[in-house]
């Protein structure tokens, strides 16, 4: 996309916004944003965080750390429009714009230095130096001149002593590279699981340890606050919804809890500006979908987490097959679609039975059966998203149909119908294509 898009650029607004990014995945990108962030909140500055790529769990954490909602940045989910669009408003709302980065900076099509570039943002680098010193400046310089990308400067992780630091930041400087600070080794790592860090949910100490991330973030003001601005491009005005996008009059019920929690922000505000009224109720909980419903959307999540509860939520199982049974519209995502088959096995090899209202089980495994992103090519245009999965799904049920991988083309997840019921693994980014939600959920014909 040109440069034309929006007109000329703005003078740079005076939020400071950085690309928080790293050479790998485990680096500790989402424990500096959030240490960051909260260091920032702290002393009295508006914060707003963004996170690049598909994520679900990353996002309710850095919710945390900054006490407002976490969006998604990506310029093939989301757009380089509206990437521009969301960081130009949050710049304009904010003193700090914080947006981390997906897996290597250079990893993936399109990448983190991919969106950095695009929108003008100086990333800021995270260095794991708990096996190295002085070899920091040749990754730093690397990271900088691959793109090249503007390199606001590096915060090193995990640094053993003073005087560790110290060998890293004279290899920064001999290399050019600002150093920004440094995060010593954590005693109390953020948790994580098969799919990623544990929900701020269930860590009812997360906030002391948020606040002990932030207490020993040793930043340099002075470097932090030479950071050259963003290049900010103005704020267009919210494009119409295209036609076939109408849920006006539809009242969509949204299950909502720890065992589905994988739902984009985007999508429920989506469905919201579609004119649906929406309605959050919790199968864990047994809460039956409300008798109002004209549609039913259930998330991803971690229903093997909790399966043996959602097997004896049998007010929740009953209200689905009746929904079922009377046609109202289901879409169900990865997790969603695991509690709607006959049975789910969990980690340990025990079998729990489901709703029924897809032949077959879900089994987990070990080893990841889906990571990526993909489309879904529906009669009303591409709706992308991604999948990531450890569970596999054994039906008699014949697909119909496949998402596609991107950049690839090749078959991705399989797309299951059955009555009413559409269920795939494949997360879908509502935004993307809102004639297809509105078809999936029963509101206008495109």
């Amino acid at each position: 996309m040109s440069n034309d898009t929006f007109g000329a650029p703005w003078p740079p607004l005076p939020a400071r916004t950085v690309l928080v990014a790293a050479a790998a995945s485990g680096q500790g990108k989402t424990t500096v944003t959030a240490a960051l962030a909260r260091r920032c909140v702290r002393a009295g500055q508006r914060v707003s965080v963004f996170k690049t790529g598909p994520d679900f769990l990353d996002p309710l954490l850095l919710a945390e750390a900054c006490g407002a909602p976490v969006r998604t940045l990506d310029l093939w989910m989301v757009g380089e429009a509206a990437c521009r669009a969301a960081l130009a408003r949050a710049a304009a709302e904010a003193d700090v714009v914080l947006v981390e980065g997906v897996m290597g900076l250079y990893d993936g099509n399109p990448s983190a230095a991919d969106l950095a570039r695009a929108c003008g943002i100086p990333v800021l680098a995270v260095l794991d130096v708990a096996a190295m010193a002085q070899t920091a400046g040749a990754v730093a310089q690397g990271l900088r001149d691959h793109g090249p990308v503007p390199l606001a400067g590096v915060i090193a992780n995990r640094v053993a002593s003073e005087h560790h630091a110290g060998l890293v930041r004279e290899a920064l400087q001999r290399a050019g590279i600002p150093w920004l600070g440094s995060l010593p080794k954590q005693q109390e790592r953020l948790p994580e699981r098969h799919l990623g860090l544990v929900p701020p949910a269930e860590l009812p100490r997360l906030g002391g340890v948020l606040d002990a991330l932030a207490d020993s973030l040793q930043l340099v003001d002075d470097a932090w606050a030479a950071i050259p601005p963003a290049t900010v491009w103005p704020v267009p005005p919210p494009e119409p919804l295209p036609p076939g996008s109408s849920l006006a009059g539809r009242v969509v019920a949204v299950a909502r809890d720890e065992a589905f929690a994988f739902c984009y922000r985007a999508n429920l505000e989506l469905l919201a500006s579609m004119g649906a009224e929406v309605l959050s109720f919790s199968p864990l909980r047994d809460e039956p979908v409300p008798a109002r419903a004209d549609a039913v959307y259930l998330p991803g999540g971690y229903p093997e987490l909790h399966a043996r509860t959602l097997s004896e939520a049998h007010r929740w199982t009953g209200s689905v097959r009746a929904a079922h049974a009377r046609g109202v519209p289901i879409l169900a995502e990865c997790g969603g679609m695991m509690a709607l088959a006959q049975s789910l096995e969990d980690a340990e090899g025990r079998a729990w039975p489901m709703a029924g209202l897809l032949p077959g089980a879900t089994r987990m495994q070990p080893r990841l059966a889906g990571l990526g992103p993909q489309v879904w090519e529906t009669p009303q245009g591409g709706l992308r998203g991604h999948t990531f999965h450890y569970s596999v799904f054994d039906t008699p049920l014949a697909t119909a149909g496949h998402t596609r991988k991107h950049p690839s083309g090749a078959p991705g997840e399989g797309l299951y119908r059955t009555g009413s019921l559409t269920a795939t693994y494949f997360h879908a980014y509502f935004p993307s294509c809102p004639p297809a939600v509105a078809a999936l959920l029963g509101g206008a014909a495109p």
